[in-house]
């Protein structure tokens, strides 16, 4: 366990080096989909999960699929994790983009006021949510951040992607929801 703590601060340590030399992610980025940890593989169904939204609404999982049916791109990050800032303008941009596809950040492990004073801040207009309780942290937890996961209409997990995102990444990710 101690060697699978050293390897993920290291890879965190190299990522937020990283990402604090550039504003702007890189022009490629490596798939750490190894540090899934024990998160649903593709295929697996999807864990269910209920949120707040900081625009005061709530997201379900499962009401979503049920009464929109639209795949969702779910994206772990936390104010705290630089990439997870950074790559937050082109899932906002991809978003505008793919309106067939239901965008839905989660803050996890994080304080309620930095996530509402960092989405005041950025104003992207896809969903973002807070993990109350650490229910989709310990449905889907990865051991690096960010995390992403497609979620098709019936419920699987068709793709994802731990690591920072660029646009190339973003559109093979959706592009995964015609494959299935």
């Amino acid at each position: 366990m101690f060697a699978v703590s050293a390897v993920a601060a290291a890879i965190a340590v190299i990522a937020w080096t990283n990402a604090t030399r550039t504003a702007a992610p890189p022009d490629s980025t490596p798939d750490l989909s190894a540090l899934a940890g024990g998160a649903p593989g593709r295929s697996a169904p999807a864990p269910d999960f209920t949120v707040p939204t900081v625009d005061g609404g709530t997201f379900s999982l499962a009401e979503h699929l049920a009464t929109d049916g639209r795949p969702v791109f779910l994206n772990l990050w936390a104010t705290w994790c630089p990439p997870c800032r950074a790559e937050m303008p082109l899932i906002d941009e991809a978003a505008a983009a793919h309106p067939e596809v239901r965008f839905l950040g989660v803050a996890v492990r994080d304080d309620h006021g930095a996530v509402e004073d960092f989405v005041a801040e950025i104003a992207v207009g896809y969903d973002i949510a807070i993990d109350d309780g650490d229910q989709v942290w310990n449905a889907y937890p990865v051991l690096g951040m960010p995390g992403t996961f497609v979620i098709d209409g019936d419920g699987r997990i068709v793709a994802s992607h731990i690591g920072i995102l660029v646009p190339e990444t973003i559109e093979q990710l959706i592009g995964g929801l015609t494959d299935t």
